[in-house]
């Protein structure tokens, strides 16, 4: 599984899959949530409402899939990360969930390319750097056996473009 990093907007990508940086009601928000729900139209808001209406909320580290309506992926991975509370209430763990979860869906689904966003670190609070490591962390110990060939870091800001350079 090949990792690559690079500084662009996530709803452009032409590629299996996007994820997005979701939040628990699955029905569109700021940052690349709002972007994704937008760009994609309306067909990704509809599934999302069929979905939440089946399981309720999207819990933290847990990951749904949709279309991707007008964008030119194919599915929109939707996951949602967890604010930032100091360290203390288990966001590491929860945040690799986010990653793991995903990328199970992606094996689930023959998706064999797949980018992510910078998870958690915009309103949710979560320190970008921690959110880096453990990003990078997860989607390195797990096991895709082949299944997955491409996994993209779309950093849409410099400050998380530079974080990701240096880690990798």
């Amino acid at each position: 599984m090949e990792l690559r990093l690079l500084k662009t907007d996530i709803t452009a990508l032409e590629v299996d899959a996007i994820v997005n940086a979701a939040n628990s009601s699955l029905l569109g928000g700021g940052g690349v949530d709002g972007a994704i729900h937008r760009k994609g139209g309306s067909a990704i808001l509809k599934e999302c409402r069929a979905i939440i209406s089946r399981i309720g909320q999207c819990a933290p580290g847990s990951a749904v899939i949709t279309t991707a309506g007008e964008l030119p992926a194919r599915y929109v991975i939707h996951t949602v990360g967890p604010v930032w509370n100091g360290g203390a209430s288990d966001e590491s763990r929860i945040l690799a969930r986010c990653y793991t979860s995903s990328l199970q869906l992606c094996i689930d689904n023959g998706i064999r390319t797949v980018a992510f966003p910078n998870i958690s670190t915009g309103i949710y609070g979560y320190p970008k750097q921690q959110a880096a490591t453990t990003a990078l962390q997860a989607i390195r110990e797990f096991n895709a056996s082949g299944m997955i060939d491409e996994v993209l870091l779309a950093c849409f800001d410099n400050e998380n473009h530079e974080i990701y350079r240096k880690l990798m």
